[in-house]
């Protein structure tokens, strides 16, 4: 067996350090106080609960979480209603959060590099895999579901 770290939350540790280290070393512009840091933790834990119901719908349709893997399920119920990918959403909103709490606006330009990454990395190749094992019902979904927000 082959260890790979190419995972969603891999590459979300490594965002969220990307962003601490502009954050440090280029704090420009920047901002002090409570309010965004409380600001940046209310969207951050927003996030982890979109996260934890999107899990909690994987395991009612008895379905993998992983990305790499073959599906079992289409899951269109609970926040994927609203979202085909509301983790990778809710990934991005922890960034934002994440940037909020830092107090520094450069590190923001880590997040449309993080979407860009997960699309390209995750994204394609679980919709492909999604549209092979469930062609009709996944065109419905992806025709009336948008993929991010």
């Amino acid at each position: 067996m082959r260890l790979t770290l190419d995972y969603p939350p891999v590459w979300l540790v490594g965002a969220m350090a990307a962003m601490w280290g502009l954050a440090s070393f280029a704090p420009w512009p920047a901002w002090e106080g409570a309010a965004a840091l409380w600001a940046g933790r209310a969207v951050i834990l927003a996030a982890l609960l979109v996260m934890v119901w999107a899990a909690v719908e994987f395991r009612r349709a008895r379905t993998t979480i992983v990305p790499h893997e073959a599906p079992s399920a289409l899951v269109t119920s609970g926040p994927f209603r609203f979202s085909r990918n509301p983790i990778y959403a809710a990934d991005a909103a922890i960034l934002l959060g994440w940037g909020l709490s830092l107090g520094a606006l450069l590190p923001f330009v880590i997040v449309p590099l993080f979407v860009r990454v997960i699309g390209a990395r995750f994204i394609r190749g679980e919709e492909a895999r999604l549209r092979a094992a469930f062609p009709e019902a996944f065109d419905a979904w992806a025709a009336r579901t948008r993929r991010w927000f």
